[in-house]
Formats: C-alpha cells, structure tokens, sequence
C-alpha cells in the first residue's frame, strides 16, 4: 500500500507550522475496512480516522494548533496512537515521553521541552506486564512555547550510558525512514501480514519500524494484551497471517524459556533491535522456533541503519538504503544532512553531514557490510593492554548460571551480574578464569537481584544506576576467599584475585 510520488519538504527552519497532509497522504490513506491496529478489539482505518478527528478537537480546544507542541505521556494503547496522530494532524510537533518515567523525571523533561500542551493519563485500566492498557486522557496546558522549527517528533535517547539527549526529527526524515524499510524488501513485513510487536511504540523501533511503517505499507500493527511467553505467543496464535514478532533481546530471552512452544506456523520471523543477540542465544531461539531471526542496527537519532534480516551474515549487517556508513579511527559515522538534536551542536556528535554513532566498528571494503564491535567506549587500557569491555561482558554473560551481565569501567573493571538459582559468585570466577586473561576480568563482582534495563529493554550502563542495583551489597571479598564460602548470592561482592602483573590493584569504584 505504498503511496508512490508523495514527497514531505519540511525542514527545521523557524516555520509557522508543520504540514500535516503527509499524515494523511502516508499513514492513514488505504481501504476504509482494512484493519490497521489490533490492541483489545481490531480498530479499521475508517475508525481510526474518526478516533484522530476526535483527539484533535480536544488537543484543539486545550490551544494545540498548526506549529505549535504537545507533550504525551501514556502509557502503550489506542490513545496513545490517537493523540500523536491528531498532534501531527493538526501541524504540531510531538514530544514523547515515556510513562514509566518518575514524576520528578516527567517536570524536568518538560521544563526542558516547554510545550503548551500535556497529555497524560487520567485514568489507566490495566496492570502488570500488560502490553497495552485503556486510558482517560487529562489534556492540560502548560506554559511553554510554541515549537520553534519545523521538528514533527521530539524523543529522549534511552540513556543507557548517561543522561538522556534531546533528539528531533522531520516529517521529511521519518517518511525517508518508513521507506527505508519498503526497499529493504525481504524479511521486512508486507501488505496483508502482522506485527506483533513487543517494543516500545515511545522508541524508534516501536514507533517507526512498527507503528508507522504498518500503517503505511497496510501491515496490522498488533500488540499482545500480556507482555509474557505465552500472552505474546497466543497473540501470535489469534489470527493466520504471516507474522513477524518485532522486539529486543531481552524478548528472545523470554520467549527461549518456552520450553516446548505451541507450533505456530503463521510465525514467519523475529527482528530484534539493539544489542547484538549473543551467539548461543541466537542458536537456541532459533532451534526452538525454526524460523529466520534477524537484527536491526539503529539509532534514536536516525532509526533503522543496518539489517541483517535473515542471519545470512551474522555478525555482520548490510547498511538500510539510502545511507551511507563509513569508518572513521575505529568509529561509525551514518550520513544525516542535519543535526539531530536541539539546540547547540557537538561537533563530537555530529558535524559536516555525518553522525557519529560512538559505536566502535568496521565496514568491509569489497561488500559494505557493517560489524558493530561495541560501544566506541567501551574500548579500555588495563596495564597498557587494550581490553574490549563488549568481549567481556558477552564471555561472563555466556558463562552457566549467569543469566545477565554488565561491565563498566574506570580505574579497573567491574562487572554486575544477575545469577540463575543454584549458582554461585565463585563458579562464576572459576570458570572466568578459563576463559579471560587476568588482565581482561573484572577486579570486582557485584551480584545483583535485577540489572536495571531502559524502556526498550536495553541493559542500562550508567554507574548510578548499577551502583543503586547494589545498594544492599556487602563488602568486597577477596576471590582467594569466597571461592570457598558456598552458596554466595545476591548482594554480595567478589574482588578478583587474578595476579597478572600488568593487571591494577583491585577496585571498589569504578565506571567508565
């Protein structure tokens, strides 16, 4: 259902307004019958066009108009999806914020945004691990200004290495985006089809690569009522279309602990964002499910930049159409005519039509492919060796009995891990051992209940954050000792013992 010949021109220029007719000429146009969003009950396009009018009467009457900005903050559901498009609709500009955000988190982001008008929820039915829920809206004014270019989508980055940054996209730039997946082609969901998608709609991922593409190229956008093994497996279930499930790698993980699944012959795949799924991972998913498991590359800043759809390159993706990615002294950089963030530029961040990611990488010469290596920091000197911070966190996360991990570092590195029942910190040690150098292992272990993760289900790196997951931890013990103290478990630290002489005396602080 793709609209052909239809071009968005906005730019971020001062304007007096977005153009809102891309919204109806790319997003809502199609049969007025087809189903475009299955969230309780199916919701036809013919609905959900009456359901947008209504929304913008109300963002109206609260003084919402053509250039000016809304901020939403709800949870996953139909309002949620109606509110935006009324917003955009009506030619303003979007701020998303996420609702699992704290109250003092939601006042800080719109003292920062300043929009006129705030959507949040009234009343909210539903509860937990619910995929969607049903909202009363309060539509509220607030004293801030108009939207000051022409930026259609305002979004916060995850922050899962730091403070979040404030990220604004065109409509020109999400409609070049939504066909970037058109001619991406195979593995990509065609007319007809699902998405059952399991990540987050306030995302790019979500959003983009689920909400807006389904709507564009006429695929039902469907989101499972229960965000559980079985809830997203019986959504799957509910209809014979070919399906595609669209998530992160913490969803793998949840639904490879299915032992023996439900046969699902709809299921024609999986993409997963984010994180590079760990090989073993990756196998056992897709023996269990005997479908393609492919991976996405993306940034909030961009959205989709490299896929590898099909596993057929693993670990290695084919840059999206239309972008160009280059390496440049270990880093990726993605080509973007204009800045991505408001207000001053970083040239660290972007400069001459090039973003740069932070993502260590390479790109082959002969084929283009792209191979993420990490986080461009995630690269460290111990004793003058160079140490992957990515190689170990993937080698402690692979080890049995871990069933999460993350490593940072400062002075030394320091890992966090969550442990499956029955393990032990000091298995955990003995069998590092036997696979790290010395001077690669973590000087601390810090084993935690949970790891806290960002709205999309990344792991989050941020030192505060881990340090506040540990909060209960005891003090560090020598791994000389603790290798003999049984059945040692959350809340407590093990201090590597590994003697490498270039190896640092060991650390309790530290991140990178």
């Amino acid at each position: 259902m793709r609209r052909k010949g239809f071009r968005v021109t906005d730019d971020a220029q001062p304007t007096p307004g977005i153009d809102p007719s891309w919204v109806d000429e790319v997003l809502l146009a199609g049969p007025a019958d087809q189903v475009a969003l299955v969230f309780e009950t199916p919701v036809t396009r013919a609905d959900l066009r009456r359901l947008i009018s209504a929304k913008q009467s109300v963002l109206a009457a609260a003084g919402l108009g053509r250039g000016g900005s809304v901020a939403l903050c709800l949870a996953p559901s139909l309002a949620f999806v109606t509110n935006l498009l009324a917003a955009w609709r009506l030619g303003a500009r979007a701020a998303l914020l996420d609702h699992r955000l704290t109250a003092f988190e939601v006042d800080n982001a719109l003292q920062r945004l300043a929009p006129q008008v705030v959507v949040t929820a009234k009343h909210v039915t539903g509860g937990p691990l619910r995929g969607f829920v049903e909202i009363e809206e309060r539509v509220a004014t607030y004293p801030g200004r108009p939207a000051d270019t022409a930026h259609a989508l305002i979004q916060l980055s995850s922050g899962s290495t730091g403070p979040s940054k404030v990220i604004a996209r065109t409509a020109a730039n999400l409609v070049e985006e939504v066909e970037r997946y058109v001619k991406i082609g195979a593995g990509v969901p065609q007319g007809g089809e699902r998405i059952v998608s399991l990540a987050s709609m306030v995302h790019v991922l979500g959003l983009v690569g689920g909400l807006l593409y389904g709507l564009h190229a006429g695929v039902q956008f469907v989101v499972p009522a229960r965000m559980t093994a079985d809830g997203i497996l019986s959504t799957v279930a509910a209809d014979p279309a070919p399906t595609t499930l669209l998530g992160v790698p913490f969803h793998i993980e949840l639904l490879s602990s299915v032992q023996h699944p439900m046969k699902l012959p709809q299921l024609t795949g999986m993409t997963t964002g984010g994180e590079l799924v760990r090989a073993e991972v990756y196998g056992g998913f897709v023996d269990r499910y005997g479908i393609r498991l492919g991976n996405m590359y993306g940034m909030t800043e961009v959205g989709v930049i490299a896929t590898d759809l099909f596993g057929e390159h693993r670990p290695s993706l084919t840059p999206a159409p239309g972008l160009t990615v280059r390496e440049e002294a270990g880093e990726l950089l993605v080509s973007l005519p204009a800045s991505p963030y408001l207000g001053l530029v970083d040239p660290a961040r972007w400069a001459d039509g090039w973003l740069h990611t932070k993502d260590a990488g390479s790109v082959d010469a002969a084929t283009g492919r792209v191979r993420i290596h990490g986080r461009r920091d995630s690269q460290v000197s111990v004793g003058g060796l160079k140490v992957d911070l990515t190689e170990v966190e993937h080698t402690l996360a692979a080890l049995p009995g871990v069933a999460s991990a993350v490593v940072t570092f400062d002075k030394a590195i320091e890992a966090y891990v969550m442990l499956r029942d029955g393990a032990t910190s000091a298995q955990v040690q003995e069998r590092l051992a036997e696979r790290l150098a010395g001077f690669k292992r973590p000087r601390v272990l810090k084993v935690v209940e949970q790891l806290p993760r960002t709205a999309t289900g990344k792991l989050v790196r941020d030192r505060a954050a881990l340090l506040a997951a540990a909060a209960d931890a005891a003090p560090a013990i020598p791994a000389a000792i603790s290798a003999v103290i049984p059945g040692q478990r959350a809340g407590q630290d093990v201090t590597d013992g590994a003697t490498d002489p270039v190896a640092p005396a060991p650390v309790k602080e530290g991140n990178r």
